[in-house]
């Protein structure tokens, strides 16, 4: 037996798994009397403000134009750039394929001067982006160590709230929640980025 195979052992002794209609009767009685969005016009125009407000960079494109934002964003930052699968050749079609790893072992990840990935969501109120680590959005590692990060966000995975937000992503899946670039602070409020994760977060917003 493997040491997860005992701890999960231990918490299933403590905590014995329930039936699955249980588990949706549960989810079903939670109270959702509460306010499910605070805006309802200027949700895209809102969203930039606040990926701006985090130190991220944001540009608003068209479909049309995403190619040549994405190449010229990667163009700018000398070295290879990691591309998950599943993300759409469509918004590489401009791109240096000399500028392009696909799939990289996480191993390799440290070396690379940053990742281009889609997202799961997006929510205006707040600023963030929700990966899901679905197909073109690779695994969690992709999205945490290299120090560069472009995130392709559609008009239609932008959510006016969280709620709203929620209620589109599955909760089975391994979420990573981006608000900015990774940032944290000492006693004396002394701000570093790229301590947990990139040090630079640019977003192409399409509509």
């Amino acid at each position: 037996m493997s040491a997860r195979d005992d701890i999960l052992g231990r918490i299933d002794r403590i905590a014995p798994p329930r039936d699955a209609a249980g588990i949706a009767a549960s989810y079903a009685a939670i109270d959702r009397s509460y306010l499910r969005r605070h805006h309802e016009d200027g949700i895209l125009d809102l969203f930039a403000e606040r990926v701006a407000d985090y130190r991220a960079g944001v540009r608003r494109v068209t479909s049309g134009e995403l190619p040549g934002a994405v190449a010229a964003a990667l163009a700018a930052r000398p070295g290879t750039h990691a591309v998950p699968g599943g993300l759409p050749a469509a918004w590489l079609a401009d791109a240096d394929p000399v500028l392009l790893t696909r799939d990289p072992a996480v191993a390799d990840l440290d070396g690379l001067a940053g990742a281009v990935t889609g997202c799961a969501a997006a929510i205006a109120e707040t600023g963030t982006i929700v990966l899901d680590h679905g197909p073109g959005q690779g695994p969690r590692a992709l999205s945490l160590v290299p120090d560069y990060h472009l995130i392709v966000v559609t008009a239609e995975q932008v959510a006016a709230d969280v709620p709203e937000a929620l209620e589109r992503l599955d909760p089975r899946r391994p979420l990573t929640f981006v608000s900015g670039p990774s940032a944290t602070s000492d006693i004396e409020l002394s701000r570093v980025e790229g301590v947990h994760g990139p040090r630079t977060l640019e977003v192409l917003l399409v509509s």
